[in-house]
């Protein structure tokens, strides 16, 4: 079944709750976490200023800042009707909160942890709403920041750093909201120099497509195939179905791996990518002479 709703995934441009990489304990938050180049966009494609819309905070380990961050950010932009769902633990996740969810026109998940995201949602009445309203609904959007667009893949990363993605079990994965099928997500991913970690990820799984998103720089996911880059920097698409070698399964864990065939595409702002057909689409803008 082809979902009749979108997702747009942002690749964020700062943690909030996660140790950032480098392995220094220190929070981030940062008020200036989506450029309104992007929330414009998002406020468009649900239905424009006067739509409702959920914030959902979970991922954040700074949540009541997170919602206050947003409403202020959509409010600038003249979107008033927020709704933000403040969900810690999945005793949060009651009939009242799902009756909160079903009067939303699109969602807005922020960063943080994504596997907060899974383990609390995960088999909830909350995430199957989620998910038969993004699939049956027209004009339904669920749109995510950082963790909060690395978890709408079916298979997630919830950890690794660069330095070791190249190496065997460097990339820790499980499952995450599946609400796309076949691709993996990564963010801050031109920034913090993750290509590895995404390659590993991909060379694990060379059925799906992965997908970096750069940070202020997101792409727009309609039929849950076609790929539009918004923002300002750049996706970088991996694609392991050309795959000729690949010796991942027979190294040891903890040792270098090696693979041949493996394609990569970058896109910017204005053009698109088909996860279907493995298509790269380029829009050419005329220059001015």
């Amino acid at each position: 079944m082809t979902p009749k709703g979108k997702l747009i995934a942002i690749g964020g441009n700062e943690d909030k709750g996660k140790e950032p990489e480098g392995g220094h304990n220190v929070k981030i938050f940062t008020h200036n976490f989506i450029e309104e180049g992007i929330l414009r966009r998002v406020v468009d494609e649900i239905g424009g200023t006067s739509k409702r819309i959920a914030v959902i905070t979970t991922a954040s380990s700074v949540p009541e800042e997170v919602g206050a961050n947003y409403i202020e950010a959509f409010g600038r932009l003249g979107a008033e009707n927020i709704d933000v769902l403040d969900i810690r633990d999945r005793t949060d996740v009651k009939p009242d909160m799902i009756k909160r969810l079903a009067k939303a026109d699109g969602v807005m998940m922020s960063g943080g942890n994504q596997l907060r995201l899974t383990t609390i949602f995960g088999g909830t009445a909350f995430l199957k709403l989620m998910k038969r309203r993004y699939e049956e609904e027209d004009g339904f959007v669920i749109a995510g920041t950082s963790a909060g667009a690395m978890c709408m893949s079916s298979t997630m990363i919830y950890q690794g750093h660069s330095a070791s993605g190249l190496i065997k079990g460097g990339v820790k994965m499980t499952t995450g909201a599946a609400l796309i099928q076949d691709v993996i997500i990564d963010s801050h991913f031109v920034e913090r120099g993750r290509f590895s970690r995404l390659t590993q990820a991909v060379a694990g799984n060379p059925n799906a497509i992965g997908i970096g998103l750069g940070e202020d720089t997101g792409v727009v996911i309609t039929n849950a195939d076609m790929l539009e880059t918004i923002g300002s920097g750049q996706v970088m698409i991996f694609d392991g179905h050309d795959i000729s070698y690949s010796d991942f399964a027979d190294v040891e864990e903890g040792q270098p791996f090696s693979i041949e065939g493996m394609r990569v595409h970058i896109i910017s702002n204005g053009h698109s990518y088909s996860v279907e057909q493995r298509q790269f689409a380029a829009v050419r803008v005329p220059v001015k002479s």
